[in-house]
């Protein structure tokens, strides 16, 4: 007899590795596979940097490394050249997150690594908390709510009505058409800017952001975070949409120049901003931002609703599920 596995004996369970807390909980697929979980070893898994390469060279060097990883979105931990070096057995990296910018495309590209993302899961999601972050920016909800509790001293500044506003999308894809659909229904008038005109959309079409905020009452960035896109919503882009211009951002933080954003709301050059994403972070939170009553601040929970939690973990199942039997991923992202 050979030193093989015997006829009788169950197949391997596939391996997973797992870097994200909390947006896949292990036990979501403990049932299905051999969960290698970072964030659930016995050792210190902060600061990163210090403890990751120590945890990626043990499972590289298990006798059977998993094949497959999970990665949370936001960038605190990159799929990279350094990271498929330590872990040279991956061909799959799932990320939690609709966006890639943590994800060395090319170099997964060059290795055969495929790469699949959250797709649609969050998108109506964020659609929602687009909006609502509009409405809250123009009708000063936040800005009230604050009032009452400090004893209604004075009432809020008057706002401004949603229905008839010009609102301008950057980023026309699954989260920004909801988001334009939206609105339409609110009355808004709607146009965008993104990579290409859509032959299935009526909006008007902008070949640049600072075109778009020229045209527009609110602008919303929807857009994934890219070489083209980062710091796509500059100083030229706030100062075109205008002293009366509101900017919401539910993109990435980095699609914004944080640091002329606080300037022009300092300078009054646009009238309030909605921001669900920040350039760094957690921690990295312009601190003159926090003062400001035409500014409404939420910590990247944009995604944060208890259905797409679960709608998230059948997904990164499903996609799993596809690459361990050799079926197409779900949501594979181009290479």
């Amino acid at each position: 007899m050979g030193s093989g596995a015997a006829c009788g004996d169950p197949p391997a369970v596939a391996a997973v590795l797992l870097l994200c807390a909390g947006d896949v909980p292990s036990d979501a697929l403990r049932d299905r596979y051999r969960v290698v979980d970072f964030f659930a070893s016995d050792r210190p898994v902060v600061p990163l940097h210090q403890h990751l390469p120590a945890f990626l060279a043990a499972v590289a060097a298990e006798p059977d490394p998993p094949r497959a990883a999970v990665l949370m979105g936001g960038g605190s931990i990159r799929a990279d050249a350094a990271f498929l070096d330590a872990v040279p057995s991956l061909r799959c990296v799932v990320s939690t997150a609709a966006g890639v910018d943590h994800i060395d495309l090319a170099e997964c590209a060059r290795r055969g690594v495929v790469v699949a993302n959250a797709g649609t899961v969050y998108s109506a999601d964020v659609a929602d908390h687009a909006v609502g972050m509009v409405i809250d920016v123009l009708r000063r909800v936040s800005a009230a709510d604050r009032l009452v509790r400090r004893g209604l001293s004075h009432l809020p500044p008057l706002g401004s009505k949603l229905g008839g506003k010009r609102v301008g999308i950057i980023g026309l894809g699954s989260i920004g058409s909801l988001i334009a659909k939206r609105l339409d229904a609110f009355g808004c008038v709607v146009s965008y800017h993104s990579r290409r005109p859509k032959d299935s959309v009526r909006y008007r079409y902008f070949h640049g952001a600072r075109a778009l905020a020229a045209e527009s009452d609110v602008l919303v960035v929807a857009c994934a975070l890219n070489g083209e896109t980062r710091r796509i919503v500059a100083g030229d882009v706030l100062d075109a949409l205008g002293r009366d211009g509101v900017l919401v951002n539910v993109g990435r933080g980095a699609n914004v120049d944080e640091a002329e954003l606080v300037r022009a709301l300092r300078e009054g050059r646009i009238a309030g901003a909605g921001l669900d994403v920040f350039e760094d972070e957690p921690i990295g939170l312009p601190a003159e931002l926090l003062s400001m009553d035409n500014v409404v601040l939420t910590p990247h929970v944009a995604v944060w609703t208890s259905e797409s939690r679960s709608d998230l973990r059948r997904h990164t199942v499903a996609n799993l599920e596809a690459f361990f039997s050799g079926k197409p991923l779900l949501a594979p992202v181009l290479l």
